[in-house]
């Protein structure tokens, strides 16, 4: 399973040849690995069973202290919204959000300084050297998952944990995740854990009309949540607070 350390270490360098399976919901297949290709590049995504989901935000709080994310500010976190269906109670529903690394992203080409960029494993990376902190990119995202870092004045997001997933890590949100509901690996790779789950479920993608072909799926999403990008997280400033308390005095 990739979401376990051997099985993503086992993806890393893995000739595969073929693709992953096109389900429903999902932007589109990834392309298949060429045969005479014996190291086929890596292309990361993450599939996030809602079924799973507890909101307990523990991949709040890693991101923030994996990468350090200022005070008010969040590369990822839980959205909670009650959802309400005719002849149904009221019901509580979890989405967890980050930056979906799309396809074809719309902060890329509106950015004036090329900071921010699409990586060679399928990334989208800002590159803190270049940016000049000008939010067109902000603008652009139609999932609400970027930011200005006010400690740096640059572009800030979701980077799939860029610095651990180039040391045969998982990124941190997936190592902490109570439920297992994030699932990260390699969807170049037929038998990734993260493959099978496309072929086998149906899965949806947040703002389908945006046509950004996005890298992150989701299992049990309903119809009313797919073009939520904006929520109130169930997390308080006082748990990051505490864990950098700790982690102090460690």
């Amino acid at each position: 399973m990739d979401t376990t350390r051997r099985g993503f270490l086992g993806a890393i360098g893995k000739v595969t040849i073929g693709a992953a399976a096109t389900v429903a919901g999902a932007s589109k297949s990834a392309e298949a690995a060429s045969a005479d290709s014996p190291e086929a590049t890596p292309h990361w995504g993450m599939v996030v069973d809602l079924r799973k989901c507890i909101g307990c935000q523990a991949c709040t709080v890693a991101c923030i202290m994996e990468n350090d994310v200022p005070q008010d500010a969040f590369r990822t976190h839980v959205s909670v919204y009650e959802l309400v269906k005719d002849g149904q109670d009221p019901a509580m529903v979890m989405l967890p959000r980050l930056c979906n690394h799309c396809d074809d992203p719309p902060c890329v080409p509106v950015c004036p300084v090329e900071a921010t960029f699409k990586a060679e494993n399928g990334e989208v990376l800002v590159d803190a050297s270049k940016c000049v902190g000008c939010a067109y990119c902000v603008q652009a995202c139609p999932y609400d998952a970027r930011f200005i870092n006010h400690e740096t004045q640059v572009a800030d997001k979701c980077t799939f944990c860029f610095h651990r997933t180039q040391a045969g890590l998982l990124p941190a949100c997936v190592e902490t995740c109570v439920g297992g509901a994030r699932n990260f690996g390699d969807l170049n790779d037929a038998d990734s854990e993260v493959s099978r789950m496309l072929r086998e479920n149906e899965v949806s993608v947040l703002r389908p009309e945006m046509h950004t072909n996005p890298n992150v799926y989701y299992i049990g999403l309903d119809d009313v949540l797919d073009g939520r990008v904006a929520g109130e997280a169930a997390y308080h400033p006082e748990m990051a607070d505490s864990a950098r308390s700790h982690e102090e005095g460690l």
